[in-house]
């Protein structure tokens, strides 16, 4: 579910990867652009970290989130309420995606809670002029975990996107994680295929949540999984 952005949008997501400042004696140090209050830094598995933050020029309910990996920032997005991912960026490679408001059947994390599955239909608009249709579903398991002292309900999905002819290029399915009080999702192990045959399987999974006050909020430098070799599973005949 990802998103494009117009520039001038782009650009103040870009700001955040100015804003990490290296303390005496510490980590880089993640600083949310002015008027943006950091919340919590999530460190995962896979070598990364998520920093989520809110903004308030941004309509009531969005969410922002940068994720930085060992060479980095890596990810920069904005959801609403619904979960709907509105737009996102790749500060190293300048692709930028955001979504198109016309929808079959757009996310609705709402839906996903009162009913315990939401169905989803639309497209994204990369500034390539690239448009991607995202059609699968979300439903949860039932089972409730609690990690680092914050409770989570796991997931199910299934996603496969498509070219603007109707071919297949990626198709994923996993299980996740959210969190009802802070209306997001959260990663975790999941299989990715593509149009290559190229089969992948990762775990992105929280590990710590860090809070205003706490150690380790704002740290911008993974800490689990990174002596890891994270490559590329490639299963002969398998046809996902």
């Amino acid at each position: 579910m990802s998103a494009s952005l117009p520039l001038l949008a782009a650009a103040g997501l870009l700001a955040a990867a100015l804003a990490v400042v290296p303390l005496p004696g510490r980590a880089a140090t993640f600083t949310p652009p002015q008027g943006c209050t950091l919340e919590v830094t999530v460190q995962n598995r896979g070598c990364s970290v998520s920093q989520y933050y809110r903004c308030t020029a941004d309509p009531e309910g969005h969410q922002r989130s940068a994720i930085f990996g060992q060479d980095g920032l890596s990810h920069l997005s904005r959801i609403d309420d619904e979960t709907r991912w509105i737009e996102s960026a790749d500060p190293q490679t300048g692709l930028q995606d955001r979504l198109v408001e016309e929808a079959r059947d757009h996310a609705s994390f709402s839906t996903l809670l009162d009913t315990g599955r939401d169905d989803f239909d639309f497209w994204t608009l990369s500034n390539t002029g690239e448009r991607l249709r995202h059609v699968g579903h979300d439903e949860l398991t039932g089972e409730t975990v609690r990690i680092d002292g914050v409770e989570l309900e796991k997931t199910r999905f299934e996603l496969v996107t498509y070219d603007s002819e109707g071919e297949v290029l990626i198709t994923r399915e996993g299980q996740q994680f959210i969190s009802r009080a802070m209306r997001r999702f959260y990663g975790g192990i999941e299989r990715q295929s593509d149009w290559t045959g190229e089969t992948r399987n990762t775990n992105d999974s929280p590990v710590l949540f860090s809070f205003p006050g706490e150690t380790g909020f704002g740290e911008t430098t993974p800490q689990f999984d990174c002596d890891q070799l994270i490559t590329g599973l490639q299963i002969p005949g398998s046809g996902a």
